[in-house]
């Protein structure tokens, strides 16, 4: 008669063992979706029983909104290192073109699951609100700089922010399903933008 055994997990310091389970949480998140960072899930990824996960994550629904709050505040610190450019406009420009060429599908992807999820996830709810917010701020920044320096034409840049954020979030999300014209997305918006600023048409064409 044969028998199995239960290969024991190899046993970690509890801040290495914290960051693995995180790590896990947000490689599953960013290919399979939100839905299925999993108690089950997670475990299978660590090698590790879904006891164990549990003991360092207790609530399931806290361990999806930091998995989501880790996952964009990643992609906000590495587009705010992209758009550093030494005019308002340029760094606008930049922005809009990092935010469209198609390479953050899978942090599209997130983002909209959230917005989802995030209505009976109160935990998750508020990481969203918390991010977008963040997210307005960084491009308010911009808005208001170039206000500021005479490039930007508008008394509202928090109003412009939020419209541009919709604008942004809206195209991407049709992406996903690949709906409209992918080359198009980009001028869309900058022509839209370039409107409410009172840029001249072109003037955020990426150069």
């Amino acid at each position: 008669m044969s028998t199995s055994t239960r290969t024991r997990a190899e046993r970690k310091a509890p801040e290495e063992r914290a960051a693995e389970i995180q790590a896990a949480a947000r490689r599953i998140a960013l290919q399979q979706g939100l839905a299925a960072v999993t108690l089950r899930a997670v475990a299978g990824a660590v090698g590790v029983t879904p006891a164990l996960v549990a003991h360092y994550a207790p609530n399931m629904d806290a361990l999806v909104a930091e998995t989501f709050g880790a996952i964009v505040r990643g992609e906000l610190d590495e587009v705010r290192e992209i758009v550093v450019q030494p005019t308002a406009s340029r760094r606008l420009a930049r922005l809009l073109s990092t935010l469209l060429d198609g390479s953050r599908a899978d942090v599209t992807a997130v983002w909209v699951e959230s917005w989802t999820l995030g209505r009976r996830n109160e935990a998750l709810g508020a990481s969203v609100r918390a991010e977008m917010d963040a997210w307005q701020q960084a491009v308010q920044e911009i808005i208001a700089s170039g206000v500021e320096a005479g490039e930007f034409h508008t008394d509202d840049p928090t109003a412009v922010a939020w419209q541009l954020l919709g604008m942004i979030d809206g195209l991407n999300a049709h992406a996903l399903v690949r709906w409209g014209a992918a080359a198009e997305r980009g001028p869309l918006i900058a022509h839209a933008v370039e409107g409410m600023l009172g840029l001249p048409r072109g003037a955020l064409a990426e150069r």
